[in-house]
């Protein structure tokens, strides 16, 4: 089935602009995967880089946070993916995979450090947020005819955490 131009462009702007992944993309407009990609090579070959262009709207719309944030996200999917097929590796030697998780836990740490250097306000924000959680946890078994009270007034405040660290 051939698709007009209009529709080429209706995927690329999904794919660029919306962040989409070039499958939901086309999936949104109705278009086969394979001929998502094929449209995605043949413009790179004639100078039109989807990928580029979706880097640099990335970049553009949200600053360097949104792109680190992107990041990050896709590390921990990535790293949480092989750690499982470490795991599920039935003829790794239990040395190898021991050699594994730890470069892996490695890059993942420098990654982490990395990122608050770029996002201190992240990092900021992730703290205080965790020490909420745990003066809940705290409050919870100490004193638990106040809990009810307190996740009342500890939601609100969170959401003062948020604003003041830029979320």
């Amino acid at each position: 089935m051939a698709h007009g131009e209009e529709k080429v462009r209706a995927v690329r702007a999904a794919y660029v602009f919306d962040q989409l992944g070039l499958e939901v993309a086309a999936m949104k407009h109705c278009v086969p995967e394979a001929t998502a990609r094929r449209w995605k090579r043949e413009a790179r070959a004639e100078g039109d880089d989807w990928d580029k262009a979706r880097s640099a709207q990335m970049i553009a719309g949200g600053g360097i946070e949104d792109v680190v944030r992107q990041t990050l996200a896709v590390v921990v999917q990535q790293v949480q993916a092989t750690v499982e097929l470490i795991q599920n590796a039935p003829d790794m030697p239990p040395a190898e995979k021991v050699q594994a998780l730890a470069s892996l836990a490695d890059a993942y740490n420098k990654l982490m450090a990395a990122s608050k250097r770029l996002m201190p306000e992240t990092d900021k924000l992730a703290v205080a947020m965790d020490v909420i959680k745990r003066f809940g946890e705290f409050i919870g078994r100490r004193k638990p005819a106040l809990a009810a009270e307190f996740v009342e007034q500890i939601e609100a405040f969170g959401d003062e955490i948020a604003k003041a660290y830029g979320r």
